[in-house]
Protein backbone atom coordinates (compact mmCIF):
# COMPACT_ATOMS: atom_id res chain seq x y z
CA UNK A 1 0.00 0.00 0.00
CA UNK A 2 1.45 3.39 -0.95
CA UNK A 3 2.47 5.64 1.91
CA UNK A 4 0.71 9.00 2.15
CA UNK A 5 3.03 11.86 1.31
CA UNK A 6 2.77 15.61 1.17
CA UNK A 7 5.21 15.58 -1.73
CA UNK A 8 3.69 15.48 -5.19
CA UNK A 9 4.64 12.49 -7.30
CA UNK A 10 5.06 12.35 -11.07
CA UNK A 11 5.44 9.28 -13.25
CA UNK A 12 7.02 9.67 -16.69
CA UNK A 13 6.25 6.77 -19.03
CA UNK A 14 8.25 7.38 -22.21
CA UNK A 15 10.42 4.98 -24.22
CA UNK A 16 12.69 7.62 -25.76
CA UNK A 17 15.64 7.73 -23.32
CA UNK A 18 16.39 11.39 -24.03
CA UNK A 19 12.78 12.51 -23.62
CA UNK A 20 12.21 10.55 -20.41
CA UNK A 21 15.07 12.43 -18.75
CA UNK A 22 14.04 15.80 -20.18
CA UNK A 23 10.44 15.30 -19.00
CA UNK A 24 11.56 14.08 -15.57
CA UNK A 25 13.86 17.06 -15.09
CA UNK A 26 11.10 19.50 -16.09
CA UNK A 27 8.77 17.89 -13.54
CA UNK A 28 11.43 17.96 -10.82
CA UNK A 29 11.96 21.68 -11.40
CA UNK A 30 8.17 22.11 -11.12
CA UNK A 31 8.36 20.45 -7.67
CA UNK A 32 7.52 16.79 -8.27
CA UNK A 33 9.27 13.70 -6.97
CA UNK A 34 9.70 11.88 -10.28
CA UNK A 35 9.67 8.21 -11.23
CA UNK A 36 10.58 7.14 -14.77
CA UNK A 37 10.16 4.15 -17.01
CA UNK A 38 10.40 3.44 -20.71
CA UNK A 39 8.47 0.18 -20.58
CA UNK A 40 4.71 -0.33 -20.42
CA UNK A 41 4.88 -3.46 -18.25
CA UNK A 42 7.14 -1.73 -15.75
CA UNK A 43 4.75 1.24 -15.73
CA UNK A 44 1.84 -1.04 -14.77
CA UNK A 45 3.96 -2.49 -11.96
CA UNK A 46 4.91 0.99 -10.73
CA UNK A 47 1.24 1.96 -10.69
CA UNK A 48 0.54 -0.86 -8.21
CA UNK A 49 3.03 0.74 -5.81
CA UNK A 50 2.57 4.48 -6.27
CA UNK A 51 -0.33 6.85 -6.86
CA UNK A 52 1.14 9.69 -8.89
CA UNK A 53 -0.37 13.14 -8.93
CA UNK A 54 0.62 13.48 -12.58
CA UNK A 55 1.52 11.01 -15.33
CA UNK A 56 3.24 11.96 -18.56
CA UNK A 57 2.32 9.12 -20.88
CA UNK A 58 3.65 8.19 -24.30
CA UNK A 59 1.26 6.06 -26.33
CA UNK A 60 3.72 3.86 -28.22
CA UNK A 61 5.55 1.80 -25.59
CA UNK A 62 7.09 -1.66 -25.45
CA UNK A 63 5.22 -4.20 -23.34
CA UNK A 64 1.90 -2.52 -22.60
CA UNK A 65 0.79 0.31 -24.91
CA UNK A 66 0.04 3.74 -23.48
CA UNK A 67 -3.62 3.51 -24.45
CA UNK A 68 -4.01 0.45 -22.19
CA UNK A 69 -2.16 2.21 -19.34
CA UNK A 70 -4.53 5.15 -19.68
CA UNK A 71 -7.48 2.75 -19.42
CA UNK A 72 -5.96 1.17 -16.30
CA UNK A 73 -5.50 4.59 -14.67
CA UNK A 74 -9.03 5.76 -15.48
CA UNK A 75 -10.62 2.49 -14.29
CA UNK A 76 -8.90 2.49 -10.87
CA UNK A 77 -10.41 4.71 -8.16
CA UNK A 78 -6.99 5.20 -6.55
CA UNK A 79 -6.12 7.45 -9.49
CA UNK A 80 -9.23 9.64 -9.43
CA UNK A 81 -7.09 12.73 -8.72
CA UNK A 82 -4.23 11.76 -11.04
CA UNK A 83 -3.79 14.05 -14.00
CA UNK A 84 -2.65 12.42 -17.22
CA UNK A 85 -0.72 14.26 -19.91
CA UNK A 86 -0.49 12.34 -23.17
CA UNK A 87 2.79 13.06 -24.92
CA UNK A 88 2.69 11.69 -28.44
CA UNK A 89 3.39 12.37 -32.07
CA UNK A 90 0.33 10.27 -33.00
CA UNK A 91 -2.23 13.01 -33.61
CA UNK A 92 -5.15 10.76 -34.56
CA UNK A 93 -4.85 8.45 -31.54
CA UNK A 94 -4.35 11.47 -29.28
CA UNK A 95 -7.58 12.96 -30.59
CA UNK A 96 -9.39 9.66 -29.95
CA UNK A 97 -8.10 9.63 -26.35
CA UNK A 98 -8.48 13.34 -25.60
CA UNK A 99 -11.63 12.79 -23.51
CA UNK A 100 -9.72 10.46 -21.14
CA UNK A 101 -6.64 12.66 -20.77
CA UNK A 102 -6.30 15.91 -18.85
CA UNK A 103 -4.00 17.31 -21.49
CA UNK A 104 -2.63 16.20 -24.85
CA UNK A 105 0.77 17.45 -25.97
CA UNK A 106 1.91 16.67 -29.48
CA UNK A 107 5.62 15.98 -29.87
CA UNK A 108 7.98 17.65 -30.14
CA UNK A 109 7.45 19.04 -26.64
CA UNK A 110 9.91 21.52 -25.22
CA UNK A 111 11.44 21.34 -21.77
CA UNK A 112 10.05 24.77 -20.94
CA UNK A 113 6.56 23.84 -22.12
CA UNK A 114 6.35 20.76 -19.90
CA UNK A 115 7.97 22.51 -16.93
CA UNK A 116 5.51 25.40 -17.08
CA UNK A 117 2.46 23.19 -17.60
CA UNK A 118 3.52 20.93 -14.72
CA UNK A 119 3.96 23.91 -12.43
CA UNK A 120 0.46 25.13 -13.32
CA UNK A 121 -1.03 21.68 -12.68
CA UNK A 122 0.79 21.58 -9.34
CA UNK A 123 -0.67 24.95 -8.36
CA UNK A 124 -4.14 23.75 -9.33
CA UNK A 125 -3.77 20.69 -7.06
CA UNK A 126 -3.18 22.78 -3.94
Amino acid sequence: MPQPSSELIALVIEDDPDLVHIFARALEIAGYQTHMTGDGEEAVTLLTNIVPDIVVLDLHLPGVPGQKILQIIRADGRFQNTRVILATADYQTAEDLRKDADLVLLKPISFKQLRDLSARLRSAQH
